[in-house]
């Protein structure tokens, strides 16, 4: 394991291209059938209890199989983009970054989509539900369109903010136009799955998902490629299979939702749009936090990948590789938190607090348990895994204690997860917000920048980072489900 090697030209032109693509860990987890794109199932009153393994269960695993199609969707993408030459991974990663940006607000939509919902529902009033899912399909939408005009306007100057080389704005501007100014469709999308979740229907998203996913990866490689007679569109293909695979998205979710009653919580008409007006202010207040956390978590990340590149190509290789393979083993935290989001705002709105934190500790039970196993695994599993992503010797030095300290974090991860969306389904969003304040900043980048910086520490102390960020999460967010102050927000 190597200390402090030289930060060569060989480990620039690898943090380059990591950049470019992300970090899993701070890209945002839902809603995968509507980011997918990038036969209905029975309504969600139809299951049972409330707050049981089963029904958690239930809704958890629909979440756990789209966020594994979205995942794989990725996969795909970059894969394919990758086979285009240098300049077209450049340009999707400029473009990308935008793209999550984006993603981020609305996500943070949804999320306040889902704590106003959920609540309503609870309380037996699908009259206010309604007005929340409208409420959020505007704000949704507003911001979407302010996105979609000024990439249509300046995808050239965007690309310049981030000193892309010309070559690289040169083949970015088209897909930037097709993928960002799809952010209209993708922003009803993702709120109407968010309205969907709320109402404990959790299949209609994981089928549309599939359908996203089977359809996006054809188109990729017919437009792409030029496959079956079609032209060879290259990194312009894999826009239009986006936005194709998109319009296609949002046409199953709207046949979705006009196949329940005109009384379900997720069908709006004309007049909820309009009794919409006074639930904005709400969707703002609630989405706000939830935007600032996904803003902290991209910034920390940052700086983090930063100080690991002083360790050179085979730590960003590593932490690339393993970050990767082991997103896969966390996806469960984000099906448990999303089942904890619906259930505890469903069980406040129907004034049942007491049911309420059942429903949420049950969920952190089920994810712990999940998280230890497949942590375990993953550990046990750690050398063989990374001899299946490279054959590098010194890669694989380097990952194996990688993978080992983030398969040990597994369990925290699968608890902040889960009580972080039971936080966020009472309507509290702030707490997760100072969270990963306190996890990212207080610990994982001053140790990341002590130990690199001044104590010059082999690699393996700056992995260690990421378990106290982890479980300095889980023990904030342990405390504050404890406290219940959760119990009194979002009064209706």
């Amino acid at each position: 394991m190597s200390a402090r090697p030289p930060h060569d030209d060989a480990a620039s032109e690898v943090e380059e291209d990591v950049a470019e693509l992300g970090d899993p860990e701070a890209s945002s987890p839902l809603p995968s059938g509507a980011i997918a794109t990038h036969a209905v199932s029975a309504p969600g009153e139809l299951i049972g209890g409330r707050g049981t393994s089963g029904e958690i269960w239930s809704l958890a695993w629909p979440v756990i199989l789209s966020q594994v199609m979205a995942s794989f969707v990725g996969l795909v993408d970059i894969a394919m983009v990758g086979r285009l030459g240098r300049d077209a991974v450049a340009a999707v990663g400029y473009v990308t970054q935008y793209l999550w940006l984006t993603q981020s607000i609305l996500f943070a939509i949804g999320i306040a989509c889902v704590a106003l919902m959920s609540r309503a529902i609870g309380a037996g009033d699908p009259e206010r539900a309604r007005a929340a899912h409208a409420a959020s399909i505007v704000v949704a939408f507003a911001i979407a369109s302010v996105v979609t005009l000024v990439v249509l306007v300046g995808p050239g100057a965007l690309l310049a903010v981030l000193e892309a080389e010309g070559a690289v704005v040169e083949l970015g501007i088209p897909y930037m136009r097709l993928t960002l100014g799809s952010t209209l469709i993708l922003s009803i999308a993702i709120v109407v799955e968010s309205a969907l979740r709320a109402d404990k229907d959790t299949r209609t998203p994981m089928l549309i998902a599939l359908v996203a996913t089977v359809l996006k990866t054809g188109l990729n490689g017919i437009l792409i490629f030029g496959l079956l007679g079609f032209p060879r569109l290259e990194l312009v293909g894999a826009g239009l299979a986006t936005v194709l695979s998109q319009v296609v998205a949002i046409g199953l979710f709207v046949v979705a939702t006009l196949r329940r009653p005109r009384s379900s919580p997720v069908r709006i008409g004309v007049d909820d749009l309009r009794h919409s007006r006074t639930l904005l202010p709400e969707v703002v207040r609630i989405s706000l936090p939830a935007v600032a956390e996904r803003v902290v978590m991209n910034g920390a990340m940052m700086a983090y990948f930063v100080f690991i590149g002083t360790y050179g190509t085979a730590a960003i290789a590593a932490y690339t590789i393993g970050i990767r393979v082991l997103s896969f083993s966390w996806i469960p935290g984000v099906g448990f938190s999303t089942a904890s989001s619906t259930l505890v705002g469903q069980a406040l709105g129907a004034r049942d607090p007491e049911g309420a934190a059942r429903a949420g500790w049950r969920a952190v039970q089920m994810a712990l348990g999940v998280s230890v196993i497949l942590g375990g695994l993953f550990a046990a599993g750690r050398v063989p895994l990374a001899m299946l992503f490279t054959n590098d010797a010194g890669v694989i030095d380097e990952l194996g204690p990688f993978m080992l300290v983030l398969a040990l974090s597994q369990p925290f991860m699968g608890m902040h997860f889960t009580l972080g969306g039971a936080l966020r389904g009472a309507g509290d969003t702030v707490t997760p917000l100072v969270a990963a304040t306190v996890g990212n900043w207080a610990l994982r980048v001053p140790i990341a920048f002590f130990c690199a910086t001044v104590l010059e520490t082999p690699v393996i102390w700056l992995w260690c980072a990421l378990v106290f960020d982890h479980l300095a999460r889980a023990i904030w967010l342990l405390s504050a489900f404890q406290r219940g102050r959760w119990k009194a927000r979002l009064g209706t």
